[in-house]
């Protein structure tokens, strides 16, 4: 994920968190996503961009997430499927790109490249 060309990464401590959901707040940051699809044929690499808008937030309610401890082992310091979905104002794009996996992408590649895997068996 990044924001005006800063990666964000997991955090390391609270106070890394802390800082994180404060620069995020009230802004837009991209969340990326890539992918590689190895068949025989050769390799296919794709990648999702998904927007993702955080509330304003005061001091207490970034405390208050932190608190939660839910942000450990997250990039950008928030999981948007639990507790942290509170800090989102809107989303543009793959709902599931933010969660880990963008999973709209990942069907058009398996859809054009390896149609089979996705048949009933």
């Amino acid at each position: 994920m990044h924001l005006v060309g800063r990666i964000y990464a997991k955090p390391d401590g609270a106070d890394g968190a802390t800082a994180m959901l404060r620069e995020l707040a009230g802004r837009t940051h991209a969340v990326l996503s890539g992918l590689c699809l190895i068949t025989d044929a050769g390799e296919r690499v794709e990648h999702a961009e998904t927007r993702v808008t955080f509330r304003h937030l005061d001091d207490d309610a970034v405390a208050a997430y932190v608190a939660s401890r839910e942000w450990e082992g997250r990039a950008g310091g928030y999981a948007i499927q639990g507790l942290g979905g509170r800090l989102v104002e809107r989303i543009d794009g793959d709902y599931l790109n933010v969660v880990g996996l963008p999973g709209a992408l990942l069907l058009d590649v398996l859809e054009a490249e390896a149609p089979s895997f996705l048949r009933p068996r």
